[in-house]
C-alpha cells in the first residue's frame, strides 16, 4: 500500500552563512510561495531563533517535498 506526505522546509542564512532548515509536516495544498516568504520574513524580523552561528538573518531557499512510500512486503 503506497503512503504519501508532504513536507514543507524553510532554509535560512545565519549570520555565519551556516544553513538553518526548518520543516513542517502536511502544508497546505493551496500555501503559495508569498506565503511562505511572508512568514519566513516575520521568523527573521522576529528574532527569535538563535543558532551556534548567530541569529537568523537572511531566506535561503523553499521546498515542499512530495514523498511517496510502497510497501512491497508484508511479513506475515
Amino acid at each position: 500500500m503506497a503512503e504519501t506526505s508532504k513536507t514543507l522546509r524553510m532554509i535560512f542564512k545565519n549570520q555565519e552563512g551556516s544553513n538553518y532548515t526548518i520543516n513542517l509536516d502536511a502544508p497546505r495544498d493551496n500555501i503559495t510561495g508569498a506565503e511562505i516568504e511572508a512568514v519566513m520574513d516575520q521568523v527573521i524580523s522576529a528574532n527569535v531563533i538563535g543558532t551556534v552561528g548567530g541569529v537568523l538573518v537572511t531566506k535561503h531557499d523553499v521546498k515542499i517535498i512530495d514523498r511517496t512510500v510502497n510497501d512491497l512486503y508484508d511479513p506475515v
